[in-house]
Formats: C-alpha cells, structure tokens, sequence
C-alpha cells in the first residue's frame, strides 16, 4: 500500500455554521468522526492542524496528534503547508487534505487518493470525482464540476455547468460532466513551494483555491471514486443529513 499521510485543517469561524468541527455527531463531535476514518486508512501519521484551542483541547481528548497553527491563513491548504514546513519529509512524501468538515468521508477513498498519485509521477496533486446525479447538480453552483482529459488530468475546474452543451439540451454534458470530490493528495514539495504561486484571478473568480496551482501550470490527476462519499458538514441540514446516514449505518 501506499505510504502516505494525512493532515486534518480544522477551523472553528465557519461562516454558514460556526464552531462545526466540535458540534455533536452521533453523540461525538464532528471531528472525532473525521479523524477516526483517517485513522482506518492506515496512514504512517494522522495530524489535525488548527489555530482553535477548543478543537485542539477536544482533539487531543480523543488521542489526536494535534498541530497548532497559525489563525490568519486564508485556505486549508495554506494551514497544511504550515504543517509541512515543520515535518522533515521528502519532496515526493504523500499527504492527504482530509477536511475536518467530512465525517462521512469512506476511508477506502483516502487510500484511492493517495494511490492515485503515487501512481502518477507526473502528477503533484490528485483528486476524485463522481458522475453527476442529475441537471440540477450540473447547475448548482455549490457543486463544483471538474473536465479532465484523456489522461484523467483536470483541465478546469468550475461551479459553472461545464461542460457547455451549446446545443442546449445538455443531456450529453451532464453525462460527461463529473462532481469534483474535495480530497486531495498532495506531494510534500509541492506544498513547501505553493505560498510561491501566484494568486490567480480565475481562483478569485471562482472561488476555488485548486485554480492556483492549475493556472500555475500543476499537474492535478483525477479518478473516478470508487465509492460515492456522504454530505460535507456545511449547514444544520447537513447535520441532520450525516447523523441520518450514520444512524443507517449503525455508526
């Protein structure tokens, strides 16, 4: 199996649902249940980074490897360079963003992610994907749609409906069109040089932070999941959505 590592950003200050990662779940807070699908991956090292003590108190009363960082980082991936930055690995070490928002991630995908790139050498990030339900996802801009090419390397990603169908019926589009899973696996010297990539504009526009290093020139492969991941905690509904589905599942 690949060996890979994975890193948990955990913030508190969530716009749409503050203090998320240490909100009840199945009488565990959210995090617990995130960090103990990393631990089911095998991983060499699971680490949840964040700049709260609240989290930190509560991760570390759980047997949490914690890493405190700094509050003014304005991504994720920004708070995992910082954990980077302290850990001596190699440049071609794999780790894993697993957000501290996803406590229905599958750990089989983890382990998909981070396979994947290893198995890609001219890669420096992957990613997964999962076929589009339906027209209304296609046009939902919280659903983030991914194009790749033949190879599997994304070519844009985008909360556009892409691709286009210009025909207009868009049967065919939403057929070939993808959801972007947000999961990544990173090489550790690619995050030791992105504070160096320039802001773009399409990251901006967008909103999403994976258009810097794609606008930069970064090879992000992309497969297909092999299991489709449950709802990201992003709002009550989510809540109760996740505590369904674990409640199904005997969690």
């Amino acid at each position: 199996m690949t060996a890979f590592r994975i890193i948990i950003p955990a913030r508190y200050g969530a716009s749409r649902l503050p203090g998320k990662p240490l909100l009840a779940l199945a009488s565990r807070p959210v995090i617990e249940h995130v960090y103990d699908r990393a631990v089911q991956t095998g991983a060499e090292q699971v680490i949840v980074a964040t700049d709260d003590p609240r989290i930190a108190d509560v991760a570390e009363g759980f047997g949490a490897t914690v890493s405190m960082t700094r509050s003014d980082h304005a991504s994720g991936t920004d708070r995992l360079v910082e954990v980077v930055d302290g850990l001596d690995l190699p440049a071609d070490a794999v780790i894993v963003n697993l957000q501290g928002d996803e406590p229905l991630m599958p750990p089989a995908l983890v382990v998909q992610v981070a396979g994947l790139l290893s198995a890609s050498p001219r890669a420096t990030m992957a990613t997964l994907s999962t076929p589009l339900r339906d027209a209304d996802e296609w046009h939902d801009p919280h659903v983030v749609k991914v194009v790749t090419d033949h190879q599997g390397r994304a070519l844009y990603f985008s909360r556009a409906p892409i691709p286009w169908d210009r025909a207009g019926a868009g049967g065919e589009a939403v057929a070939l069109a993808r959801r972007h899973i947000g999961l990544y696996a990173y090489r550790a010297g690619f995050l030791r040089d992105y504070p160096q990539l320039p802001v773009s504009r399409l990251e901006q526009l967008e909103q999403l932070e994976q258009l810097r290093a794609l606008e930069a020139g970064v090879t992000i492969q992309v497969a297909d999941a092999i299991e489709v991941p449950g709802p990201g905690i992003d709002t009550a509904e989510d809540l109760l959505a996740a505590e369904a589905r674990l409640s199904e599942e005997g969690a």
